[in-house]
């Protein structure tokens, strides 16, 4: 553990590296870590206020705290540094990058192990928090913000408050975190639900068209005229991926009443679609458009639109 490979450690995770001389006086980070071993030696041999002092000092000039005691492995990078807080007894393996921000912190007042334990080759986004003794696997990530006080297994990534398991294995990448590239775990819940609502209100429909007598006759003709509605609505495009509204799953439901009056709920691509007042007048003009209809009405919902549904369709279709 020289000081050469903590230049190299730096050159290697932070491209913004540009020369010896600018790592060695201005990075924070490393300088926190330098100052650690030191406190560290003392706090190692006894000298208790020694090191303290000393990693007061490195809190000073750094704005990085470690305790002395804390456990700090080869080729550990801190970068930028400010307010990152590592705890008496967390121990950091090799390889780790951790981002401004982050803290190893303690959930228990007596004196026992009371702070993470970070696994090699981690990556720990900014603003992390990590709780209690646990264990962060190797390989793992967690994403900026997250709050985690659970264990984490190797090669998982994990994100939000509190930290949930997004991905059981992250595949094989570099040690940096894509942040645009994190899964949403309740996302993803969430589409699974309307995945399975949407094959639910497929199935009632077909039991609907398959009631005797009068009733049935009326559910099919009004399915029929549903369906009439939504081939007249495939006219209509998304803006945001041009692609119709029909085929994007973007129609909800659609409501016929006896007097002619047509009701279409629909969602959005992104809440802050630009042409969502375009959209609304297309649908309205193409239904109005159809024989018997005399008024419509067009509702915008505040629930998410699957992407994945989308394209399960189309795998389906093709």
């Amino acid at each position: 553990m020289g000081y050469r490979e903590d230049i190299r450690t730096v050159f290697a995770k932070d491209p913004a590296a540009r020369s010896v001389l600018e790592v060695i006086t201005c990075y924070p980070g490393l300088h926190a870590i330098w100052l650690h071993r030191i406190s560290h030696f003392l706090w190692g041999h006894n000298l208790f206020f020694l090191a303290r002092f000393t990693s007061h000092v490195s809190r000073f000039l750094t704005g990085v705290e470690i305790h002395p005691g804390a456990k700090i492995g080869k080729r550990f990078f801190i970068d930028h540094g400010m307010g990152v807080v590592i705890g008496e007894t967390a121990e950091v393996g090799d390889d780790v990058l951790i981002y401004m921000g982050t803290v190893l912190g303690g959930t228990s007042l007596d004196k026992v192990k009371r702070h993470p334990t970070i696994e090699d080759n981690v990556v720990i986004g900014a603003g992390s928090i990590i709780l209690g003794p646990i264990t962060v696997g190797r390989g793992a990530k967690i994403g900026a913000g997250s709050v985690v006080v659970r264990p984490v297994p190797a090669g998982a990534t994990v994100v939000g408050v509190p930290g949930r398991i997004a991905e059981p294995q992250c595949p094989a990448m570099a040690t940096d975190l894509n942040y645009a590239d994190l899964p949403d775990p309740m996302l993803r819940v969430v589409s699974r639900l309307l995945d399975r609502q949407n094959r639910l209100e497929d199935r009632l429909r077909d039991l609907q068209k398959a009631l005797p007598g009068l009733e049935g006759e009326r559910l099919s003709a009004q399915i029929e005229r549903e369906e009439e509605i939504r081939e007249a609505l495939r006219d209509v495009l998304d803006p945001e991926v041009g692609i119709d509204i029909v085929d994007l799953g973007l129609i909800k439901d659609i409501t016929i009443s006896d007097d002619g009056k047509v009701a279409v709920n629909m969602v959005l691509t992104s809440q802050i679609c630009p042409m969502v007042s375009h959209l609304t007048e297309q649908i309205r003009r193409r239904v109005e458009g159809l024989q018997g209809v005399r008024e419509v009405e067009v509702k915008v919902l505040d629930e998410p639109w699957n992407w994945d549904q989308f394209l399960q369709r189309q795998k389906a279709r093709a």
